[in-house]
């Protein structure tokens, strides 16, 4: 008696694998593919909410967590001006940072 498995039966079964791993990624795909579009401007709109929380003392208005957001807008401050006009402002709000 020979308990070792079969080299054929070990490749067909990662053959299978590969087969589902293929199937449940074009699944998801087809599923998530309609929804795509609401979660980019879902996470658009938070990450404009956050560009406001963190640059909001700049600008004037009371920030509530100004000693958190701080330490962040040095990461910020690339993405600072696609943010601003696409918020409707055609130069940067904030009087000594010119960005355009």
């Amino acid at each position: 008696m020979n308990d070792e498995p079969k080299h054929g039966s070990s490749s067909r079964r990662s053959g299978w694998r590969a087969w589902l791993y293929q199937a449940r990624f074009y699944t998801e795909e087809v599923y998530s593919s309609r929804y795509r579009g609401a979660i980019a401007r879902a996470r658009r709109d938070e990450d404009d909410l956050f560009m406001l929380l963190v640059f909001s003392e700049m600008m004037g208005l009371q920030n509530p967590a100004s000693y958190y957001t701080l330490e962040l807008q040095p990461l910020l401050l690339e993405r600072f001006h696609d943010w601003h006009i696409r918020m409707g402002m055609e130069r940067s709000p904030l009087d000594n940072f010119r960005c355009c």
